[in-house]
């Protein structure tokens, strides 16, 4: 995937202006040695502590200190917008694809020449300018799909009238929607509350529904027209993505009219206390689950299964993979902190001590030379390089990247918070995620 920017003024006007005004009071000054610091604004939440773990190790081993501070989820642009006017803003930050390279182009550094970025396997997998030059690289390759509990579906397959005898037998949607309804009618004898955990609609903790499941229309649209943009769509797997949703909505822990009110914690919280047999998330949640207070998931009952939406051919589809977090180097930084910057990065992704530490800490399977023997210690990073190396199976590549911006994001999540709320009706969603779609593209 050749992620080459198109530029656009979607949310990308706030920053272009800010650039003009603010570059000379953008860069901080650097230490007082003139060695240079380190500002990294964090994209995941739940990844927070792994980097301040890694920040730690970093400034034990160099003496330069790394600071890590965290956006709050659904909020990143609008705090990179406000941090990048201050005198000591983020050294290193996220670009979400190429629409966030558009946005921030004039604080992105280009990264061609930089050691790290010479340690990459896939220089497909970087964000290039016009110029061709890389101004973002990857953090990690990241997969998602549908996390069960072994257990409980276990348990399951041993009752009366089980609609399939193993995992094996689900590979497809129909077959899902069959097991499900099943389950959900026998959630007292199964000891849960639903079989799915919430789907969390409370505005920025929708994410999962608004970007991860919407992807999945929009990879079989541009699949079969063989693009990876497009400015209209037809959502062509509109009904296919409301199935899924419905399915999620109608055999969960709440009704559905309680969604709007939930987060991802209430929702990981719930799989992890076993009162859930699935949960949509990706390998990054594995330390959700498995710091929950009072856990009752054994570790080798976590699972993956492809979400499966009722396309044809989808029994030989796999999880969603792919990554949308590429990281940069503050342009308007101090040369002292650019440098500092560049050498942590060097010292994460190519360094033995610094991807063993990435790997371990962060989960994260990355396309870096230093990262080849690195297997992820969690079972779902496990499972995700397996899935990347089943050669039987295609993957479903993050798409997301290419939705117009977060705001079309946000307010697409609304519109689903209202139709589960029984509010509005399917055709309201259809018709924002089309016309929208359009009208922020035509921009």
């Amino acid at each position: 995937m050749r992620l080459v920017s198109r530029r656009t003024m979607l949310g990308g006007t706030a920053a272009l202006a800010v650039a003009a005004t603010l570059a000379a009071c953008s860069g901080s000054s650097g230490s007082d040695d003139g060695v240079g610091n380190v500002y990294f604004l964090n994209f995941k939440p739940e990844a927070e502590a792994a980097f301040k773990e890694i920040a730690k190790a970093y400034k034990d081993k160099t003496g330069v200190e790394v600071k890590v501070v965290t956006a709050a989820s659904g909020s990143y642009e609008q705090t990179l917008k406000t941090e990048v006017a201050k005198s000591d803003a983020p050294t290193l930050f996220n670009l979400n694809g190429p629409v966030g390279y558009a946005n921030w182009s004039k604080y992105a550094s280009d990264l061609s020449d930089q050691p790290f970025t010479k340690a990459l396997t896939d220089e497909t997998m970087t964000i290039r300018g016009e110029d061709d030059k890389i101004y973002g690289v990857p953090l990690g390759t990241e997969g998602y799909g549908l996390i069960y509990n072994g257990a409980i579906l276990t348990k399951y397959f041993a009752t009366s009238g089980a609609k399939a005898a193993s995992v094996e037998e689900i590979t497809s949607f129909d077959k899902l929607k069959e097991v499900v309804e099943d389950m959900q009618s026998k959630k007292a004898e199964l000891g849960i509350d639903g079989v799915f955990a919430s789907t969390s609609l409370a505005p920025g903790e929708d994410w999962r529904w608004q970007t991860h499941l919407a992807n999945y229309p929009v990879f079989y649209e541009f699949r079969d027209a063989g693009v990876q943009d497009a400015e209209e769509l037809k959502l062509t797997y509109g009904d296919q993505y409301k199935a899924i949703f419905d399915l999620y909505l109608n055999n969960s822990t709440v009704d559905r009219t309680a969604t709007s009110a939930k987060t991802v914690t209430d929702s990981m919280a719930e799989f992890a206390l076993g009162k859930a047999a699935f949960v949509q998330n990706g390998n990054w949640a594995w330390s959700q689950i498995s710091e929950v207070e009072g856990n009752t998931v054994k570790e080798e009952d976590i699972h993956f299964m492809p979400i499966y939406i009722g396309v044809k051919g989808e029994e030989k589809s796999g999880i969603a993979i792919g990554t949308e977090n590429f990281l940069t180097i503050n342009s308007q930084a101090s040369k002292e902190d650019q440098k500092a910057t560049a050498d942590f990065l060097t010292w994460l992704f190519t360094d033995a001590e610094g991807a063993k530490m990435a790997s371990e800490k962060l989960g994260i399977i990355a396309p870096y030379e230093a990262f080849a023997d690195l297997a992820p210690a969690d079972p779902l990073g496990k499972q995700v390089v397996e899935y990347m190396n089943n050669d039987d199976l295609y993957a479903v590549n993050w798409v997301f990247s290419a939705f117009p911006s977060q705001d079309f994001k946000d307010q697409l999540g609304q519109n689903l918070a209202q139709y589960a709320s029984n509010k509005q009706d399917w055709s309201a969603v259809t018709t924002y995620f089309v016309d929208q779609w359009a009208a922020e593209k035509k921009a």
